[in-house]
Protein backbone atom coordinates (compact mmCIF):
# COMPACT_ATOMS: atom_id res chain seq x y z
CA UNK A 1 0.00 0.00 0.00
CA UNK A 2 3.25 2.10 0.93
CA UNK A 3 3.88 1.80 -2.83
CA UNK A 4 1.34 3.28 -4.10
CA UNK A 5 0.99 6.64 -2.15
CA UNK A 6 4.77 7.18 -2.81
CA UNK A 7 3.81 6.39 -6.50
CA UNK A 8 0.81 9.03 -6.08
CA UNK A 9 3.05 11.55 -4.73
CA UNK A 10 6.25 10.74 -7.20
CA UNK A 11 3.52 11.71 -9.53
CA UNK A 12 2.56 15.04 -8.20
CA UNK A 13 6.28 15.61 -8.11
CA UNK A 14 6.65 15.87 -4.14
CA UNK A 15 9.45 12.85 -3.76
CA UNK A 16 11.56 11.10 -5.71
CA UNK A 17 11.23 7.26 -5.55
CA UNK A 18 14.28 5.78 -3.85
CA UNK A 19 15.81 2.23 -4.80
CA UNK A 20 13.26 -0.16 -2.22
CA UNK A 21 10.62 1.75 -4.22
CA UNK A 22 11.83 0.47 -7.63
CA UNK A 23 12.20 -2.70 -6.18
CA UNK A 24 9.24 -3.21 -5.08
CA UNK A 25 7.88 -2.01 -8.70
CA UNK A 26 10.17 -4.74 -9.78
CA UNK A 27 8.54 -7.25 -7.53
CA UNK A 28 4.91 -6.21 -8.18
CA UNK A 29 5.69 -6.10 -12.25
CA UNK A 30 4.85 -2.25 -12.74
CA UNK A 31 6.54 -1.86 -15.52
CA UNK A 32 4.55 1.19 -16.46
CA UNK A 33 5.43 2.81 -12.77
CA UNK A 34 9.47 2.34 -13.68
CA UNK A 35 8.63 3.52 -17.36
CA UNK A 36 7.62 6.50 -16.10
CA UNK A 37 9.85 7.06 -13.33
CA UNK A 38 12.62 6.59 -16.54
CA UNK A 39 11.12 9.90 -18.11
CA UNK A 40 10.25 12.19 -15.31
CA UNK A 41 12.54 11.05 -12.62
CA UNK A 42 15.79 12.71 -11.46
CA UNK A 43 19.18 11.09 -12.50
CA UNK A 44 19.58 8.71 -10.05
CA UNK A 45 15.98 7.45 -10.58
CA UNK A 46 16.45 7.47 -14.27
CA UNK A 47 19.56 5.16 -13.96
CA UNK A 48 17.46 3.02 -10.89
CA UNK A 49 14.75 3.03 -13.26
CA UNK A 50 16.73 1.69 -16.54
CA UNK A 51 18.26 -0.93 -14.91
CA UNK A 52 15.29 -2.51 -13.77
CA UNK A 53 14.17 -2.52 -16.98
CA UNK A 54 16.66 -4.28 -18.06
CA UNK A 55 16.13 -6.81 -15.17
CA UNK A 56 12.76 -7.34 -16.02
CA UNK A 57 13.59 -7.99 -19.41
CA UNK A 58 10.51 -6.73 -20.88
CA UNK A 59 10.55 -6.05 -24.62
CA UNK A 60 7.49 -3.92 -24.25
CA UNK A 61 9.76 -1.17 -22.60
CA UNK A 62 12.06 -0.91 -25.61
CA UNK A 63 11.30 1.77 -27.30
CA UNK A 64 10.85 3.92 -24.29
CA UNK A 65 14.29 2.91 -23.59
CA UNK A 66 15.42 4.20 -26.99
CA UNK A 67 14.17 7.79 -26.38
CA UNK A 68 16.10 7.89 -23.27
CA UNK A 69 19.63 6.60 -24.54
CA UNK A 70 20.39 9.98 -25.34
CA UNK A 71 19.99 11.30 -21.65
CA UNK A 72 22.59 14.37 -20.59
CA UNK A 73 24.16 12.05 -17.98
CA UNK A 74 26.53 9.79 -18.89
CA UNK A 75 25.40 7.21 -16.42
CA UNK A 76 21.93 7.18 -17.34
CA UNK A 77 22.32 6.41 -21.01
CA UNK A 78 24.76 3.97 -20.51
CA UNK A 79 22.55 2.26 -18.09
CA UNK A 80 19.91 1.88 -20.90
CA UNK A 81 22.10 0.70 -23.20
CA UNK A 82 22.62 -1.96 -20.44
CA UNK A 83 18.96 -2.92 -20.29
CA UNK A 84 18.68 -2.42 -23.98
CA UNK A 85 21.98 -5.04 -23.98
CA UNK A 86 20.00 -7.51 -21.10
CA UNK A 87 16.75 -7.19 -23.19
CA UNK A 88 18.21 -8.29 -26.20
CA UNK A 89 16.67 -6.17 -28.68
CA UNK A 90 16.08 -8.10 -32.15
CA UNK A 91 15.59 -5.36 -34.23
CA UNK A 92 18.67 -4.48 -36.55
CA UNK A 93 18.63 -1.50 -36.58
CA UNK A 94 18.41 -1.58 -32.42
CA UNK A 95 21.39 -3.44 -32.70
CA UNK A 96 23.33 -1.09 -34.82
CA UNK A 97 22.42 1.71 -32.54
CA UNK A 98 23.79 -0.01 -29.40
CA UNK A 99 26.92 -1.18 -30.59
CA UNK A 100 27.63 2.57 -32.39
CA UNK A 101 26.61 3.95 -28.98
CA UNK A 102 28.68 1.25 -26.68
CA UNK A 103 32.20 2.55 -28.99
CA UNK A 104 31.39 5.97 -28.38
CA UNK A 105 30.84 5.48 -24.79
CA UNK A 106 34.54 3.68 -25.02
CA UNK A 107 35.76 6.46 -26.91
CA UNK A 108 34.78 9.14 -24.50
CA UNK A 109 36.04 7.06 -21.05
CA UNK A 110 39.81 6.38 -23.29
CA UNK A 111 39.94 9.97 -24.22
CA UNK A 112 39.03 11.16 -20.88
CA UNK A 113 41.61 8.58 -19.10
CA UNK A 114 44.08 10.25 -21.56
CA UNK A 115 43.62 13.51 -20.00
CA UNK A 116 44.04 12.79 -16.38
CA UNK A 117 46.81 10.73 -17.58
CA UNK A 118 48.90 14.44 -19.28
CA UNK A 119 47.16 16.25 -17.03
CA UNK A 120 50.89 16.76 -15.69
CA UNK A 121 53.10 16.56 -18.17
CA UNK A 122 54.73 19.29 -19.79
CA UNK A 123 56.06 19.63 -23.39
CA UNK A 124 59.39 20.89 -23.81
CA UNK A 125 60.12 22.27 -27.68
CA UNK A 126 63.41 22.90 -28.03
CA UNK A 127 64.90 25.63 -30.49
CA UNK A 128 66.70 23.12 -32.63
CA UNK A 129 63.67 20.97 -33.16
CA UNK A 130 60.95 23.64 -34.65
CA UNK A 131 60.52 22.59 -38.15
CA UNK A 132 59.86 26.68 -38.95
CA UNK A 133 64.11 26.66 -38.02
CA UNK A 134 64.51 23.57 -40.52
CA UNK A 135 62.78 25.01 -43.50
CA UNK A 136 64.52 28.47 -43.13
CA UNK A 137 67.97 26.61 -43.44
CA UNK A 138 66.75 25.01 -46.56
CA UNK A 139 65.29 27.98 -48.36
CA UNK A 140 68.85 29.38 -47.27
CA UNK A 141 70.72 27.15 -48.81
CA UNK A 142 68.35 26.92 -51.71
CA UNK A 143 68.98 30.40 -52.35
CA UNK A 144 73.32 30.15 -52.53
CA UNK A 145 72.95 27.54 -55.48
CA UNK A 146 72.89 29.33 -58.60
CA UNK A 147 69.66 29.78 -61.13
CA UNK A 148 69.91 27.35 -63.98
Amino acid sequence: MLHHIKYFLFKLSNIQPCKNDIYNWMLYRYVNRIEYALKHGNYKTRKLAAEALGELGSSASIPVLFKSIDDKVQNVSIAVLNALDQIGCQDELGATIIKKRFDWVKKQRNKKAKQEANKGKKYNIYRWERASKKSFERVKEQLKKPIR
